[in-house]
Order: C-alpha cells, then sequence, then structure tokens
C-alpha cells in the first residue's frame, strides 16, 4: 500500500473484459439480450402475482420482493456495462460508484436474508401446517420483511460507513462494476482490518443463513417422506426452485467471498461477480416459472384472456 499515490481518486477505470473492438460488440449484444430477458421475465413474475387472486399468498410475496432485487441489482449493473462495451469509455466517477457499491451490497445482502425466510415459510407451510395462518399471517410477513431489510442495512452498510475506506490512484479497477473485493484494492491504508470486517460479514450474512436454510430443508425432507406419494410431489414441487436458487446464489457467493485476499485483484472473482449479478437475476424468474405449475397456470390465464 505504500507505494501508492496517496491522492485521492475522484473516478475510476473499469477495466472490463477486454479492449478488443469486435469482442465486446459481441459481448453488448449478448449483455443486452440478458439484460431484456431479466427485464421481461421478472417483469413478468410480479405482474402475474399481482394480477392472479390466487398467487397472493406469503410465498409469492416474497418472490414478489425477490424479482424487485433482482430487477434493482441487474439495472444497477448491465446499462453502464452496456455503456462501456459500445463507447469504451469505461470512466465512472466516484459517487457512481459509491452508489453502485452500496445497492449492489445492500440487495445482495437481502437477498440472503429473503431466502431463508422463504425457506422458514416452506418449513411452516409444509411441517406446521396448521401453525401456517398464524405464523405466516400477513402481519407477520411484513414485520419479517422489514426486519430483513433493516438487518441487511445494519450488517452490510453500517459497518462501512464506521469504517470507510479511502480509495487513490492508480484508479483502474479490474471488474466491470464497483464491486467490494476490487474495489477494496485501490484503498490508500493498510487493508487488514477491513478484510475481518469482511470475514465477520460474510459468516453472518452468508453462512448462517445457509445453515438456517439447510436445516429447515433437512426438517422438510424429514416430513416430506412421511406423507404418501400423491401429496409428496406436491411438496417437493414448491420446494424444488427455491433450493436450486439458494444453491446458485449462496454456492456462487460463499466461493466469491472466501476465496483468497491474493486473487481479488486478478479475473477471479470477476466471473463469480457476473454469474452472482448478472445470470442469477435472469435465471431466478425462470426458475421458478418452469418449476411452478400455479404460475405457469396462472401465465395460461392470462395469455388465454388476452387472446380471447
Amino acid at each position: 500500500m505504500d507505494t501508492k499515490n496517496q491522492t485521492l481518486a475522484t473516478e475510476f477505470i473499469l477495466l472490463g473484459f477486454s479492449k478488443d473492438l469486435k469482442t465486446n460488440i459481441l459481448l453488448f449484444m449478448l449483455f443486452l439480450l440478458i439484460y431484456l430477458v431479466s427485464i421481461n421475465a421478472n417483469g413478468l413474475i410480479l405482474c402475474l402475482i399481482l394480477i392472479n387472486t390466487n398467487l397472493h399468498i406469503p410465498m409469492y410475496f416474497f418472490l414478489c420482493i425477490l424479482s424487485v432485487m433482482d430487477l434493482c441489482i441487474i439495472s444497477t449493473v448491465i446499462p453502464k456495462l452496456l455503456i462501456d462495451l459500445i463507447s469504451g469509455g469505461r470512466l465512472i466517477s466516484l459517487v457512481a460508484c459509491t452508489a453502485q457499491f452500496y445497492i449492489i451490497l445492500l440487495m445482495g445482502g437481502t437477498e440472503c436474508l429473503l431466502l431463508s425466510l422463504m425457506a422458514y415459510d416452506r418449513y411452516v407451510a409444509i411441517c406446521r401446517p396448521l401453525h401456517y395462518p398464524v405464523l405466516m399471517r400477513w402481519s407477520n410477513c411484513y414485520r419479517m420483511t422489514a426486519l430483513v431489510w433493516i438487518l441487511s442495512f445494519m450488517i452490510f452498510i453500517l459497518p462501512s460507513f464506521g469504517n470507510p475506506i479511502k480509495l487513490c490512484y492508480p484508479n483502474q479497477i479490474n471488474h466491470f462494476m464497483c464491486e467490494v473485493l476490487a474495489v477494496i484494492q485501490l484503498a490508500c491504508d493498510d487493508i487488514n482490518s477491513n478484510e475481518v470486517s469482511m470475514v465477520i460479514t460474510c459468516f453472518v450474512a452468508l453462512f448462517l443463513p445457509f445453515l438456517f436454510i439447510l436445516f429447515s430443508y433437512i426438517c422438510i425432507l424429514s416430513s416430506v417422506l412421511k406423507i404418501r406419494s400423491a401429496g409428496r410431489a406436491k411438496a417437493f414441487s414448491t420446494c424444488t426452485s427455491h433450493v436450486t436458487v439458494v444453491v446458485l446464489f449462496f454456492g456462487t457467493a460463499i466461493v466469491m467471498y472466501f476465496g483468497p485476499s491474493s486473487e481479488y485483484s486478478t479475473n477471479y472473482g470477476k466471473y463469480f461477480s457476473l454469474f452472482s449479478n448478472v445470470i442469477c437475476p435472469t435465471l431466478n424468474p425462470l426458475i421458478y416459472c418452469l418449476n411452478n405449475k400455479e404460475v405457469k397456470e396462472a401465465q395460461r390465464k392470462i395469455f388465454f384472456k388476452f387472446r380471447l
């Protein structure tokens, strides 16, 4: 860190993926397609749930929030990436970088806790069905959702306010966005305390929710195996989508944030971040649409309604 110029940076250069024009044009077309698919798929999920009264239950309420968060994440990342690919400018101001940094941090952290809440919803529905109307009444759902947002802010955002990072030159970020592991490499001062704080935060926000989800699904599996075969298939169908999303999201995040710190400045985290912040928000609504009979039925009703 001592070799760095101690002048504070006010703008940054995002190195992205490639400097080759043809490659950037191909990437532009690919990411534009991904963005359009994600916007339409998440938008469709929101519309289907809001329009169809049969889907006005806690499970789909949480799915709506997940879609909103996915839209926020991908809309924070992709538009800037598309501009950089087509213009070749790659500059981002300190204000824009900070905004991108905090939005991704807050939304990603909230998604960790929300997936835990969705697992709890499935646990109560399958393991404690008689208590479901009481435990998951709407007033409780609203309170738990508010708690998820508050906890996420306290865990992810407040610590960074208390231990701010000053960023210096050279102002090149080996990434396509202002992601925490890449940005921290530009710190003027020693980042050991920041790394310790990051490990603690990741343990609380990743491992604990993941262990809670794992325990919930062990209980669910135990209960489902006791159900007769006719009801077993329905119980499994309501959980498989969520399990798939959990594996994709937590698997990528754990590998990314618990990798060796020496790899932060390489391409190691760039592609995991791409999967976490671009591919996952696109896959989530597709996974729920393809795997969920109620969502597919709602789609059919809307399709035939507009067709007529």
